[in-house]
């Protein structure tokens, strides 16, 4: 029989539980519950309905592809949620940051179908892990990049990140895409 949710599952995380940096993905998320906030998967969603030759698109020169885009919000999730699971589990190893470029720059051309894809399936991870996590745990705070991140504020950025970049998409990527 499934009990009443924790109360770490609802409400937004304060300014000291992430750097100031990351305000700006979590602001874009409505709501207060953070399960809520991992459900709709913008991107996921447009990336399956997208011309695929967008892919190799980017809205200006130098800028990511359209798949690379993809691939960043794919990597960055499964690295936001490695440091949920560790900062829950109480490790106090400070977490180092990544170099998004060099991960863009590396990953393989693929398919934004295979993208849409795995952004579900990381996503189906991500909330498995978060609807598993206790209450205390989701509350602790740890480091990473060099400042302080808790477990639900690393939820909250996860959503928000996804959100900030389906954002760029429809309104740089939708119109006259550069290749």
């Amino acid at each position: 029989m499934a009990g009443p949710r924790p109360a770490g599952l609802t409400g937004r995380p304060a300014p000291e539980e992430h750097l100031p940096y990351f305000a700006r993905y979590i602001e874009q998320v409505d709501g207060d519950r953070l399960l809520d906030a991992l459900r709709p998967r913008p991107l996921a969603e447009f990336l399956r309905g997208a011309d695929p030759a967008l892919a190799a698109s980017a809205y200006a020169p130098g800028k990511w592809t359209l798949a690379a885009v993809g691939q960043h919000v794919i990597d960055t999730e499964r690295i936001f949620s490695t440091r949920a699971l560790r900062i829950a589990r109480g490790d106090t190893t400070p977490l180092p940051g990544f170099e998004q470029d060099g991960f863009a720059a590396s990953a393989p051309d693929r398919p934004l179908a295979a993208l849409a894809d795995e952004l579900d399936a990381v996503r189906a991870a991500t909330l498995a892990l978060f609807a598993s996590v206790p209450d205390d745990a989701l509350l602790r705070i740890g480091t990473a990049s060099g400042g302080p991140l808790s477990t639900r504020a690393a939820g909250w950025i996860i959503a928000g990140h996804e959100r900030h970049h389906a954002r760029i998409v429809r309104e740089r990527y939708l119109t006259a895409p550069e290749s």
